[in-house]
């Protein structure tokens, strides 16, 4: 019998904006993560993280790939037209599309 096929999920949900209507407010999502990796000792977990916190895993990445692309993370849009949940949803998906590749 073959081995079992490893797989890992991973969500990005729930995107929060936190200190709503002050300057440093931000929106954080929920990652979760489910594998039957053997490399994961925890074989599901779930973190909120803000878009920083993705341009510093991108930069680590990079640093360590070599001539392996990293992904590209979705744009940072000071100028975003349209509305704000629109945005956020936008960036959620580009975010997953991000840690799945």
């Amino acid at each position: 019998p073959g081995f079992p096929q490893e797989l890992t999920t991973v969500r990005v949900q729930d995107p929060r904006v936190q200190n709503e209507g002050s300057w440093n407010s931000y929106v954080d999502y929920k990652i979760f993560l489910h594998t039957n990796s053997k490399a994961f000792t925890a074989k599901t977990s779930c973190v909120r993280r803000r878009y920083r916190e993705f341009v510093w895993l991108r930069r680590q990445l990079q640093r360590n790939a070599g001539l392996v692309p990293v992904p590209e993370l979705p744009g940072k849009s000071a100028f975003f037209v349209g509305s704000t949940d629109e945005f956020i949803e936008r960036r959620r998906q580009g975010l997953q599309h991000f840690l799945e590749r």
